[in-house]
């Protein structure tokens, strides 16, 4: 079975402390996850830009850069599933980013889409590729494999009929560049989650899961909701079909990941919340 793992990310806001970043932890352990996906800009000093850009997607990194993560991970007893690592960082220094990601016991670096890229020019979207073609080569050699995670963006049609994600799969090489399927954001601009994993095939390594839905109770205003992210089960992904797809193509992390939109607006209970479809499913 697939590790159940949680990203970063997602408890940026409750890991500012040392004492923080400890007690969620242990609730992690406590609700059944055996993992974690680190972030490399929260396990060290963050500039101001890059706070600010996360934040404005919707993603706020929290203050926890200066703490010692080695060792909290090492204490909680957690697995390290991955990394989230920026391009450039790999192409200018790939035996460092190796080597953190042997300090973690990990043997995944995942790149985790680029900021003010073109994703609708199929010929940016190539260059891309011939990048990630490169560094999935460098870290190959340094022992380390290289995934890709989606968000929305690489959906985008461009002139030669295709998306960049389409474009991404057929022109990098399957031996140095695999996959993190992020199947919510692919439901959120209207393509099929279950068809991309099936393109994808044993390319897809690790699987960041989340439910989309909306919390409305009561009369509707109007016909339209707006939908956000949700605790799985709680939504109306097709959670169900898509972990049998995730099972039977051997995916080795399953990974939540929420930004917002938490019950009670905390994390700590949305992960609490979440670890129950895991647990019936993984």
């Amino acid at each position: 079975m697939p590790v159940k793992a949680v990203q970063q990310f997602m408890l940026g806001t409750v890991m500012n402390q040392e004492a923080q970043a400890r007690e969620t932890m242990e609730k992690m352990k406590a609700a059944g996850y055996e993992g974690i996906e680190l972030c490399a800009f929260m396990i060290h000093p963050s500039g101001f830009l890059v706070k600010m850009m996360t934040k404005a997607a919707g993603m706020p990194v929290g203050n926890g850069g200066k703490l010692d993560w080695t060792r909290l991970v090492n204490e909680s007893g957690l697995k390290v599933v991955s990394i989230h690592q920026d391009l450039g960082s790999i192409e200018r220094n790939p035996a460092a980013v190796a080597e953190e990601a042997r300090k973690f016991g990990t043997d995944r670096i995942v790149i985790t889409g680029m900021y003010r890229f073109p994703y609708g020019d199929a010929d940016e979207v190539r260059k891309l590729s011939e990048r990630l073609n490169r560094a999935g080569t460098a870290l190959h050699a340094e022992g380390i494999r290289l995934l890709y995670h989606n968000h929305n963006c690489e959906f985008l049609k461009n002139a030669s009929g295709k998306n960049a994600y389409q474009i991404i799969l057929e022109e990098t090489d399957s031996s140095v560049v695999s996959f993190e399927f992020d199947s919510y954001w692919c439901a959120e601009c209207g393509e099929n989650p279950l068809a991309v994993m099936e393109a994808l095939g044993d390319r897809m390594k690790l699987w960041h899961i989340n439910d989309r839905g909306t919390r409305q109770t009561g009369p509707c205003m109007t016909p339209i909701v707006k939908s956000d992210s949700m605790e799985l089960g709680y939504g109306a992904m097709p959670l169900e079909a898509l972990s049998g797809k995730a099972k039977e193509l051997g995916v080795e992390a399953v990974i939540l990941e929420s930004h917002r939109n938490w019950v009670d607006k905390s994390p700590i209970k949305s992960m609490e919340r979440s670890a129950a479809f895991l647990k019936e499913h993984f």
